[in-house]
């Protein structure tokens, strides 16, 4: 978002800030805790009334400030806040025969489309280059995805690994759980770095 918002002709920190605070509540809370109410994947003790109060708040906080948004900058926000809304709702609850809960659609919510969010607050208009990097964004949550999905499964769904590695020197290497995991691992934690560093760059460098 901080990306989409920063590339953008004009720049505003307030607008980057609301839509920013919308989207912790939307993702941070709110479908982290539907998350929760599918299969408990974060193994949190919270109960049931918990997560769907946790669910509500976030989302409706979500949208409460969507709506402030198109009171106060432009009623085309009205598209984006529903869309939004729909996308956390039938990627975290597997609607429509979970046709919306793939990596495609994954890379979508949670990365173009929240670029391409954090253009328009600022611009409020399309242009060539909200498409561009609401792509760029895509592409990287799909790399983010290919890494994140056996690193999860190795985690949380694996109890061993077995195997060899045999190398053309002649050396066998012993594969376990931790060797296969740890590239996955590492190359995640250093693209989240990554974004981060370069977001802040970014908006740093407009202020």
């Amino acid at each position: 978002m901080a990306i989409g918002a920063a590339l953008a002709p004009t720049f505003v920190l307030w607008r980057l800030g609301a839509a920013i605070g919308a989207f912790f509540l939307a993702l941070g809370v709110g479908c982290h805790a539907l998350d929760e109410l599918a299969g408990r994947p974060l193994r949190t003790r919270l109960s049931r009334t918990a997560l769907v109060w946790l669910a509500l708040t976030g989302l409706g906080g979500a949208v409460a400030i969507g709506i402030v948004g198109v009171v106060i900058l432009s009623p085309w926000l009205i598209p984006l806040v529903a869309i939004g809304a729909f996308l956390a709702l039938a990627y975290n609850l597997e609607l429509f025969g979970g046709y919306f809960h793939t990596d495609v659609w994954f890379a979508v919510a949670w990365g173009g489309f929240p670029a391409f969010t954090g253009w328009f607050v600022e611009a409020l208009d399309v242009r060539a280059e909200a498409v561009l990097v609401a792509l760029t964004c895509t592409l990287l949550s799909v790399a983010q995805r290919r890494l994140s999905t056996p690193a999860r499964e190795l985690r949380r769904r694996t109890l061993s690994v077995t195997g060899r590695q045999t190398l053309r020197d002649g050396r066998v290497l012993e594969l376990d759980s931790e060797r296969v995991l740890a590239p996955l691992e590492g190359a995640l934690s250093a693209l989240s770095i990554a974004m981060v560093v370069l977001a802040a760059t970014l908006v740093v460098g407009r202020l």
